[in-house]
């Protein structure tokens, strides 16, 4: 007798996730729901642009998808934080030849080719001789001769047009300014009121950029540090321990730095990243030419492939999906790269090339035994049962090869998974016992398409259930084929959560 049809929930085919920016190519419901369906398993809304109209249509549109696809999407708010910038020029631009001096100053009138107002009054007691000012994202280089309370004098290294407004970048000094703006404040209290799952604070230079942003969020939504400034670097374990995740943040962090500087600094945050089982996530000009080309250059494929390889929990689309021409293009042809790396013979070796030392803890033993199993045996995936998502991020950071499924009673925890490594959450019903756990890992496993007839799986859990942080239970389970022949005849395939 032929079985009823049920519906498989197809998980995706690759553990890396992507994180898609929205803007005006990309924030109607339509183009959203399209983006999904090309491989976006979450959604950034960036604050610098728009307003809070415009942001919280732009959210109630993803919501609205994730009901209607019964599945957990994050939505990261990221902070436009304390942006420097020089004053006006008469006519609204000038030009420094190259080699000549030009001076930032506290005079208000506009500027000429000489000089221009600089509006920090900051920055003049940090700089000094031989530091260097970038201006317009790096495009002109000056280098401080002398500072004084009133001005700094400097020599262009590069000269070029300066026009108003252009932004300021200090690689050389911390500029003691809160990373939090009033606007940034103001910006917050809306994510948070809207249900961002993370934030995404910009310019952090020091660990106590965070202390504030944590007091704010009162607990609400994680906190993900954008590493942009090499001020951070050097406290880049500090930061890590006090930030839920971390984005390696290109675009900033390759106008301070030399370009050839930035390719081993994210592999060094990544690994850094991995080694705390903190979500990290790669972005800026990943696909930056499909802005206006269908097709990448080879250089961005390969740029996409190197995050994969090393095993970035998301890699990141900017204009590409928020102003670009071809927005669901960009997302599918980054879900293709993924998943021809991830089906790359040396890609298990590459991505532990760096070993993740588990701590002297039940709950990292665990851990790190589900590793060694999927190795030793034929198991399909790691069932893991958690309230919090701390087990499930210890799990992901040994990056098994079989895929991980996060069930949790808490919808806040499943879409914040979604941003972790491999993981596939499923929001149901809290489990009271043993029994239940494992009837409950099997048939989930089912409906989500990671299971079939004799397929083994790896369930992990806390004992007494229900208590957060008591990670001190695997087993590992077989499914039967009364088991399958059950679940094809149970009750409707609406029911996703179990």
């Amino acid at each position: 007798m032929a079985k009823p049809h049920m519906p498989k929930l197809d998980p995706r085919r690759r553990k890396i996730k992507i994180l898609a920016t929205i803007g005006p190519a990309s924030r109607d419901p339509d183009m959203l729901r399209r983006l999904w369906r090309a491989g976006a398993d979450a959604f950034r809304i960036n604050l610098s642009h728009g307003d809070h109209e415009t942001h919280a249509a732009a959210i109630a549109a993803i919501r609205a998808l994730e009901r209607e696809l019964g599945r957990p999407i994050a939505i990261l708010c990221d902070l436009q934080g304390p942006k420097l910038r020089v004053g006006t020029f008469k006519g609204g631009e000038a030009r420094i030849p190259h080699g000549a001096r030009f001076t930032l100053d506290r005079n208000e009138t506009p500027g000429d080719e000489t000089r221009v107002f600089l509006p920090h009054p900051e920055l003049f007691a940090v700089l000094g001789k031989g530091q260097r000012l970038l201006i317009n994202d790096g495009k002109i280089r000056l280098r401080v001769e002398k500072a004084s309370p009133q001005a700094i004098v400097c020599t262009a290294e590069i000269g070029g047009v300066i026009s108003d407004k252009k932004g300021v970048n200090v690689p050389d000094a911390e500029v003691p300014i809160p990373a939090l703006t009033d606007k940034d404040r103001r910006d917050l209290a809306f994510a948070l009121e809207h249900g961002a799952d993370w934030i995404g604070l910009s310019f952090v230079q020091r660990p106590d950029d965070l202390a504030e942003a944590r007091k704010l969020m009162n607990g609400k939504g994680a906190l993900c540090a954008k590493i942009e400034k090499p001020m951070a670097v050097t406290r880049l374990d500090e930061i890590l321990e006090l930030a839920d995740g971390v984005m390696v943040a290109r675009g900033d962090l390759g106008v301070e730095l030399n370009p050839e500087e930035v390719p081993p600094l994210q592999k060094r945050i990544v690994l850094a990243a991995r080694s705390l089982g903190k979500p990290v996530i790669v972005a800026t000009q990943m696909l930056e030419s499909m802005i206006e080309s269908p097709q990448p250059t080879r250089a961005e494929v390969s740029d996409v492939a190197n995050a994969v390889y090393d095993g970035a929990d998301a890699v990141m689309l900017s204009a590409e999906t928020a102003a670009g021409m071809w927005p669901e293009e960009s997302v599918a042809m980054m879900d293709r790269i993924a998943v021809q790396v991830e089906n790359d013979e040396s890609y298990g070796a590459r991505v532990h090339f760096h070993q993740t030392i588990p701590d002297t803890t039940t709950a990292d033993a665990i851990s790190h035994a589900c590793m060694t199993i999927a190795e030793t045996l034929p198991i399909k995936a790691v069932v893991v049962f958690t309230d919090s998502g701390s087990t499930a991020r210890r799990v992901a950071r040994e990056r098994p090869k079989t895929p991980l499924m996060v069930l949790t009673p808490s919808t806040r925890t499943a879409r914040r998974a979604t941003l972790l490594w491999g993981a596939h959450a499923v929001t149901t019903r809290d489990i009271g016992s043993f029994e239940e756990m494992v009837a409950k890992g099997k048939r989930m496993a089912l409906r989500h398409g990671f299971a079939e007839a004799d397929s083994r799986l790896i369930m992990v859990a806390g004992v007494p259930f229900g208590v957060p942080g008591a990670t001190n239970l695997l087993h590992v389970v077989r499914l039967s084929g009364d088991e399958l022949e059950g679940h094809y005849a149970e009750a409707p395939p609406a029911d996703r959560t179990g």
